[in-house]
């Protein structure tokens, strides 16, 4: 569940997301709760709606922090298919960097693209990762947030 029941929160799988300064924006302007959550320290802005959460241990365990810990009327923002998965299965909302919605309707076919691909560049068929992130993904990023956020207030939870 989100950090109170009834609440909006926001959850940010942060080692290697290129839009946590919209997420910061977009919180603000909702007065939402931000967990920006991570393997090692980053720093966040001074607000005591912004909590920075570092996480020692394994390669997964920030992922692990935040699916535990989410429910309805949460938000993540990651690009973790394994943890948008884990997310979705616990009642989350789920935004990739590119405002692409994680649903129950597309992460299996999100989770069978990426194990895929893995056996691709495993085996020296494939090369390189994702295309270079663009205005036009943060734009997205922006609008789908937003949306998610229109919805769960819609839903009765709160900011």
């Amino acid at each position: 569940m989100s950090k109170t029941a009834g609440t909006i929160a926001i959850y940010v799988d942060a080692d290697a997301c290129p839009v946590k300064d919209e997420v910061y924006r977009v919180a603000g302007r909702h007065r939402l709760h931000v967990f920006v959550v991570a393997n090692s320290f980053l720093n966040v802005p001074r607000e005591s709606w912004i909590e920075r959460v570092t996480v020692p241990g394994n390669f997964d365990a920030a992922d692990d922090w935040i699916a535990e810990r989410v429910g309805r009327g949460a938000i993540v923002v990651t690009a973790d298919i394994p943890l948008a998965d884990r997310c979705i299965k616990a009642g989350a909302e789920v935004i990739g960097p590119t405002g692409k919605p994680f649903t129950e309707a597309s992460i299996g076919m999100a989770l069978a693209t990426r194990d895929m691909m893995e056996d691709l560049r495993a085996m020296g068929t494939v090369q390189g990762g994702p295309k270079p992130f663009s205005q036009r993904d943060r734009s997205g990023f922006l609008q789908a947030l937003d949306l998610a956020i229109q919805r769960l207030k819609r839903a009765g939870f709160t900011g």
